[in-house]
């Protein structure tokens, strides 16, 4: 299988990418939102995936430290981010290789082609637990431990906390958890997130007249605050 995702957001590099890559003999697919390329990557089937970080709506950290854990195929980071801490979260996150943009097509084909030889990826670095204060998820085993409890969540319950404990910090909206989780945009009056959150509220034992550690901002969406499970 050659299947490719580029995730760039700059249209004219991305086309010319692809082409080049075309031209080598691989099957090469473009997305340029970030939420939508972690649907992808878990809902269709590539051996690599060619990921910017400064992309629309989530990073390309955000999404290769998400998908890591679930997605079996390479992860080359194409970026003009070129600081060693940018270069070092890429690797801790789980890429298989970190590339600094600009750069020639045919080295590009030639860091595919070495991935290739290594066999599989390199899941060393993959992403298993995380941990804020009392509160522990487990991304292998999907369990989720507050203090000394276990608790109990279904499937749809643990996807959503652990999109927004991957991304701790960040405010996610609606459509951001829409389209990652589910694929589809968010139409403005489907109510199933704002209900999945009162669920993970109550049984996380946050307050839910005043909620302090899964917080609701107005008109922008959720945010998971890591420093709130002492």
């Amino acid at each position: 299988m050659k299947n490719i995702l580029l995730v760039e957001d700059n249209l004219k590099l991305s086309a010319l990418i692809a082409e080049y890559l075309t031209l080598h003999g691989y099957q090469v697919k473009c997305e340029y939102r970030g939420d939508k390329a972690v649907y992808r990557i878990l809902h269709e089937e590539y051996f690599l995936v060619i990921l910017d970080i400064n992309l629309p709506e989530l990073d390309g950290l955000q999404i290769c430290k998400f998908v890591r854990n679930q997605f079996n195929g390479f992860i080359l980071m194409l970026t003009a981010r070129g600081s060693d801490a940018d270069h070092i979260q890429g690797l801790q996150f789980g890429s298989d290789d970190y590339v600094i943009k600009p750069i020639n097509p045919p080295v590009l084909v030639a860091r595919i082609e070495a991935l290739i030889r290594r066999g599989k990826p390199n899941l060393a670095n993959k992403l298993r637990q995380l941990n804020f204060g009392k509160l522990h998820i487990n991304l292998d085993k999907k369990e989720v431990i507050l203090g000394n409890d276990l608790i109990e969540m279904k499937p749809s319950e643990f996807d959503l906390l652990a999109l927004l404990a991957i991304n701790a910090g960040v405010c996610l909206s609606r459509n951001n958890i829409m389209y990652a989780l589910r694929g589809i945009d968010y139409d403005g009056i489907d109510r199933l997130i704002d209900l999945r959150i009162s669920y993970l509220r109550t049984k996380l034992h946050d307050n839910p007249k005043s909620p302090y550690k899964i917080k609701t901002f107005r008109n922008k969406g959720y945010v998971l605050l890591p420093d709130a499970w002492d």
